[in-house]
């Protein structure tokens, strides 16, 4: 079943801030270890809506043009030359990461935070890391994953970011008969009340400034909604564990209020760098575990298993679907929080 490789791919690439363009670029050859890759459908994360609004994601600057997207699926057309990975014909997820470095230190076992690690479409370093928000791409053979026959690519376009989700809730224990609090309902948000649900937690209160992402919390598994202005009603939450989802110091602020004493908040929305004001007294005399969550490791093979067995619940998150030749259009969608979740490129 292996088909032959084109010389060229159509792409999306972005090449400073509002430049992005869909354009047919050269397609990278194949190193012994590398299949060749025809993308499927591609979701538009939150760090390419940055590149494009911004020119930037957090202290990742962009220095050249980088092909956008980590958030992809797709078939193997052309199986790595050393024979390694899945096979032509085979549906697959990417994980989208490269651990690497050793200074300064990190633990062993948990790979997403090693100080070199790289991301597909990623500025964090120079040269680029680029991206594949492409027709085809050649990717490490290690990046793959073969999906099921039960699973199809479109339903499993969601497994990179369910999987940062998966990794969230991991980092707060066994959730089982808990309460949950989750703020900030946007797709990483509403996918973090998804594995909740699959987990096991008895209540899951979802927090959003808009009507549109709560609907879509509620349709995944959540118990109640707050809107995020109603602090009284967030505080009086009492959860056992909380996830601040939303990335900015408002949200972690109510995140430590919704806390109940002893509780635990799992900070996953990436603030903006430098100071950020926070309530460090109260997480202090409340005793709360404040814990960090970064990316994920492995968890993207049980994210796959749940999707295909259908215990993990994520269709209603995905709103929009548009033609890759469309990426402007969907991109401009994306950006609007209030009336869309996640919005897939079509390859």
């Amino acid at each position: 079943m292996t088909s032959a490789a084109p010389a060229e791919t159509l792409a999306v690439t972005i090449h400073a801030q509002d430049d992005l363009r869909v354009e047919s670029i050269p397609l990278a050859a194949p190193a012994a270890d590398e299949a060749v890759i025809q993308i499927a459908f591609g979701g538009v994360c939150g760090s390419d809506l940055h590149y494009w609004s911004h020119g930037a994601a957090g202290e990742s600057i962009l220095k050249a043009p980088m092909i956008l997207g980590h958030e992809v699926v797709g078939t193997v057309i052309q199986q790595a030359a050393d024979g390694t990975g899945p096979v032509a014909g085979t549906a697959v997820a990417v994980h989208p990461a490269t651990p690497g470095g050793t200074e300064p230190r990190w633990p062993e076992d948990r790979p997403n935070l090693s100080p070199g690690c790289t991301y597909l479409g990623s500025a964090a370093r120079f040269p680029h890391t680029e991206g594949a928000f492409a027709e085809f791409v050649t990717l490490p053979s290690r990046m793959l994953r073969a999906l099921p026959s039960s699973l199809t690519l479109r339903d499993a376009a969601l497994v990179e970011p369910a999987s940062v989700a998966w990794h969230a809730v991991s980092r707060a224990g066994d959730v089982r008969g808990k309460r949950a609090l989750v703020i900030g309902a946007g797709p990483i948000g509403a996918l973090i009340v998804a594995v909740l649900k699959r987990a096991g937690a008895s209540e899951i209160v979802a927090v959003d400034m808009f009507a549109g992402p709560l609907a879509i919390a509620r349709q995944v598994g959540a118990t109640e909604t707050l809107h995020a202005t109603d602090v009284d009603a967030i505080a009086a939450v009492d959860a056992d564990i909380v996830f601040e989802s939303s990335g900015s110091y408002r949200g972690l602020e109510s995140a430590v209020r919704g806390a109940t004493r002893g509780g635990r908040v799992v900070m996953v929305g990436l603030l903006p760098s430098g100071q950020q004001p926070a309530l460090i007294s109260l997480a202090i005399t409340r005793e709360l575990e404040l814990v960090g969550s970064f990316r994920f490791s492995d968890e993207i093979d049980e994210v796959i298993a749940a999707l295909a067995d259908g215990s993990l619940v994520v269709a209603p998150i995905v709103t929009h679907e548009f033609a890759a030749s469309d990426a402007h259009e969907a991109f401009a969608v994306a950006k609007d929080s209030e009336n869309s979740g996640k919005v897939l490129l079509r390859f």
